[in-house]
């Protein structure tokens, strides 16, 4: 089990939309604090002053994809020991294959039920530590 309690979750998403059913989802079912990012620059310029116990990304973005963002978010010393979970439409054996070969700590499917969602989560923390 992880040394301490998840509380902090950053969610790196392009999708507006989906970015505010993730926070609400997540704060009020589970009252974590969520901070929303809709870049992987933008995540990587919030990271230089905010720590989070664990990252949401997704995999599918403009101009810098989930698996680059993960590859500059594990260059940065703050985050060394943070699980990233990738967000994805796309999980085929093979991908899955590369984004674990890539560092990620563990995938999510979109779509995915937004009740289940925080329950998901928890799982993951706990199986990382």
């Amino acid at each position: 089990m992880p040394d301490k309690t998840l509380n902090t979750l950053l969610y790196i998403d392009d999708d507006a939309h989906l970015r505010a059913m993730v926070k609400m989802a997540l704060e009020n079912i589970s009252k974590y604090t969520v901070k929303l990012c809709a870049s992987g620059a933008e995540a990587l310029a919030l990271l230089q002053h905010f720590t989070s116990d664990m990252i949401l990304l997704d995999v599918i973005m403009p101009e810098m994809d989930g698996l680059e963002t993960l590859k500059r978010i594990q260059k940065l010393e703050t985050c060394k020991n943070t699980p990233v979970i990738f967000i994805t439409g796309r999980s085929t054996p093979e991908l899955v294959n590369i984004f674990k070969q890539a560092g990620v700590s563990g995938i999510i499917t979109k779509p995915f039920n937004s009740l289940q969602f925080p329950i998901h989560l928890q799982t993951l923390w706990n199986q990382y530590g």
